[in-house]
């Protein structure tokens, strides 16, 4: 297995550190290079990992749910209408007074998006119930 050093400002390196671009007509021939930090206590002190990963083992294999389909269709949903609304001069206003009235308290959201976020949220959840 392969050794990975990395300079001290990078000492922790985990994640992909490039990936493949399925787009392009030589994706097949790309490689993706994927690394991974432990943190948990070991006496290996070998606790960084590199892996190359190819199309295939990216690639999804099964299609996609009606269940997840449905939570994508709620997240793109909410999505927008939470950027409509963060975006609409007549509303922004009347957000920001009742954020503001609402974050201090104990299940309060702490940001204006995540606030919208709830509202939207929840309004979707009742219109499609």
């Amino acid at each position: 297995m392969a050794k990975a050093s990395y300079a001290p400002l990078f000492e922790t390196v985990s994640g992909a550190l490039n990936k493949i671009n399925k787009k392009s007509p030589h994706a097949a021939d790309q490689k993706m290079v994927l690394t991974t930090h432990r943190k948990a206590p070991t006496t290996n002190p070998d606790c960084s990992r590199v892996y190359l990963r190819d199309l295939n083992s990216i690639t999804r294999s099964t299609p996609v749910s009606a269940k997840e389909a449905a939570i994508r269709l709620r997240f793109s949903t909410v999505s927008q209408t939470v950027n409509t609304r963060m975006h609409d001069l007549t509303k922004i206003a009347a957000d920001q007074a009742a954020f503001n009235a609402q974050k201090d308290s104990a299940e309060g959201k702490k940001t204006l998006k995540s606030y919208l976020w709830a509202i939207e949220a929840e309004a979707y959840d009742q219109a499609n119930g």
